[in-house]
């Protein structure tokens, strides 16, 4: 099949996806979206809201209309490394076997990533890295595709463990989820306080996922399109010479090169999910602020001001 014919098809596919999850998750189309972008682009996600916004259901649909196994991993406190990777055991042979853990899914759901200590943190990272993992010496490869989708929320800071900006840059987007509106949430409870429930049908397989991936991969881009992207990260860079004076008052530390690769990426499988056959600045544009706002670390001054990095990343554009 031509890339042309492959884009089409994934236009389709994806149109029929959204469908499917909107039988379940009401609203939260720009959401959902990001979460798809950051999956056909081969990344992970991070989803921040407060509890009662159906973060855990929106990624068990997605995981089901995907047709991949999924796993729920609730952090606490007291986890351990192990319990999330896996150990090994001594058989009935008196042989060492090695029993896996909760990481090895397709999609893993990190729920709360912020209550566990930074040693159970660390352990994930290798996973979302390397897709793999390092047990008693061994290495053991992740099954593809694989995506881990961790949710965090931003109120209760008593007994959590922020992540540290290293880990953070691991995640393409941060996606923030809000309340939804009056109707959307009148909808959700006359659909989740009745009889009937939805049943999400699988439309992909693991290899079709894969293929999508990599045709993403395929899809050139204009060198005006790269040099804008790579200028906008720069832009958030307090000491560079292209930094606007809103960045140099307001923001400590800015995106690094990771933030440019991502942008690419995520533009690339925004104008492939629009049909379109190459990305441009306006596909930049649209996956830019999910791609940046946990990049970037503003100082006191925007905080006494009331300044969101969201308000800072579009004023760049």
């Amino acid at each position: 099949m031509s890339d042309v014919a492959a884009v089409s098809e994934l236009v389709s596919k994806y149109n029929t996806l959204r469908q499917e999850i909107r039988k379940v998750i009401v609203g939260q189309d720009e959401v959902v979206e990001q979460v798809l972008l950051a999956i056909f682009s081969g990344g992970h996600a991070l989803l921040i809201g407060v509890p009662g916004l159906a973060k855990t259901l929106l990624v068990n649909t997605v995981a089901q209309a995907l047709g991949l196994d999924f796993k729920r991993i609730q952090f606490t406190p007291d986890l351990m490394p192990s319990d999330i990777l896996g150990s090994e055991i001594l058989d009935t042979n008196r042989e060492f076997k090695f029993i896996k853990g909760p990481l090895f899914a397709n999609i893993i759901l990190a729920d709360e990533i912020n209550r566990t200590p930074p040693k159970t943190q660390a352990a994930l990272l290798e996973a979302m890295q390397e897709r793999a993992v390092t047990v008693a010496g061994r290495h053991y490869k992740m099954e593809l595709p694989y995506f881990v989708l961790a949710t965090q929320n931003p109120i209760e800071q008593e007994g959590t463990y922020p992540l540290p900006e290293a880990q953070l840059d691991r995640f393409m987007f941060a996606i923030n989820l809000e309340y939804p509106s009056f109707e959307e949430e009148v909808e959700v409870v006359k659909m989740t306080t009745a009889g009937k429930t939805a049943t999400v049908q699988p439309l992909f397989t693991s290899q079709e996922i894969i293929d999508f991936q990599q045709l993403i991969r395929r899809i050139p881009v204009a060198d005006n399109v790269v040099e804008y992207a790579v200028r906008l990260v720069g832009k958030t860079r307090p000491n560079s010479p292209e930094a606007p004076e809103l960045v140099k008052n307001y923001v400590d530390w800015g995106a690094g090169p990771r933030a440019s690769q991502n942008l690419i990426l995520a533009a690339k499988a925004h104008a492939a999910l629009q049909g379109k056959f190459s990305p441009d600045i306006e596909n930049v544009q649209k996956v830019a602020v999910g791609i940046l706002r946990h990049r970037m670390i503003k100082n006191y001054k925007a905080e006494a001001e009331g300044l969101s990095i969201d308000e800072i990343i579009k004023s760049l554009f």
